[in-house]
């Protein structure tokens, strides 16, 4: 498969007072075409910032990043703002996490559409409109033209997320980063959303980066799947490498504490302990995990944890893996 986007050591910290702090801590992941790379974790792992960085998003003045985010030869950290706007929606297309939150809200759906296509391509306003209703109509819109001349507040959630689907394939993008694309939907909706996604990657041979911390999206859309803890990957590896045979403590955690509903026991839900640290408090030597997996001694965790493959293509950090056990693995 090709390969569409290397991340390469990346870092990014922000600033606070005088001092910067990392939020992304040396992170190298690779997207090929066609394929569908989850990045999961709690809130506060460093997810959205990973997603906001490769889309150049941050204020240089509040951040700062090294390291290499490599699409097409050139490293997009040291592009210029106009730069990386030929490369916004035209080649990489980005669903926000909120769309009411993301969409103007004075102005019609229809002209937010329409924006990158007037930017991107040479099309006549004829041509634009006619993509803009061919675009909700495949996202699955009824009424498009309709939509196209409502305000996003007289839309439903689920309606705006398409909305946001659309304005990020206007441009039949090579990349889509959906950032947690069905928070806050119903159950029914996102299975749409999720359905909407596969199908248009599918078509479009599009590699696509999942930010999300339901692991149940994951299973249902992942191809591979890279876990974040605390700005780091702790584990990487096929989406069946990680949900058969996961091998990081925090990995099994996050599994283990997703609602058995075929589960007859009186046992209450699984809650791993403890919180991600701040990106003030984390400690920059040894496992970050290891203040919340207290029943395993300081010896079993590495000084500076790396990523050791243990297969094929699964990479886990830190050798705290060999030693862990939940409590009734050990009966």
């Amino acid at each position: 498969m090709k390969k569409l986007l290397e991340i390469k050591n990346l870092e990014t910290a922000f600033r606070i007072k005088d001092d910067y702090f990392n939020a992304v801590d040396n992170v190298s992941l690779d997207l090929h075409s066609n394929e569908v790379l989850a990045i999961v974790g709690e809130s506060g792992c460093g997810k959205s910032t990973l997603a906001t960085t490769v889309m150049g998003l941050h204020n240089e003045n509040l951040t700062r990043s090294t390291g290499e985010v490599i699409y097409n030869g050139k490293n997009l950290l040291d592009m210029s703002e106009a730069e990386l706007n030929s490369i916004r929606s035209k080649e990489i297309g980005m669903i926000f996490q909120d769309p009411l939150s993301s969409l103007n809200p004075l102005q019609r759906i229809g002209a937010q559409i329409e924006e990158a296509l007037i930017y991107h391509t040479e099309l006549d306003k004829e041509a634009r409109h006619k993509r803009v209703i061919e675009l909700l109509t495949q996202v699955g819109i009824p009424y498009p033209e309709r939509c196209a001349k409502q305000y996003p507040h007289e839309l439903s959630g689920g309606m705006r997320q398409r909305v946001m689907i659309a304005m990020a394939l206007s441009c039949k993008p090579k990349i889509i980063i959906a950032d947690e694309p069905t928070t806050a939907l119903d159950v029914t909706i996102q299975a749409q959303i999720l359905d909407l996604l596969k199908q248009l990657q599918a078509e479009m041979q599009a590699g696509v980066i999942l930010i999300t911390h339901d692991l149940g999206v994951v299973a249902e859309m992942a191809d591979r799947v890279a876990v974040l803890y605390a700005g780091e990957v702790v584990e990487l590896g096929t989406a069946e490498q990680v949900f058969k045979n996961p091998k990081h403590p925090y990995t099994r955690s996050l599994l283990r504490s997703i609602p058995q509903f075929d589960d007859d026991s009186n046992d209450d839900l699984y809650a791993i302990e403890g919180m991600v640290p701040s990106i003030k408090n984390l400690n920059r030597t040894g496992c970050r995990f290891a203040p919340r997996v207290p029943q395993l001694a300081e010896d079993s965790h590495e000084d500076n944890p790396t990523l050791h493959e243990v297969e094929e293509g699964h990479f886990v950090r830190c050798t705290c893996y060999k030693h862990f056990r939940f409590e009734e693995d050990a009966v």
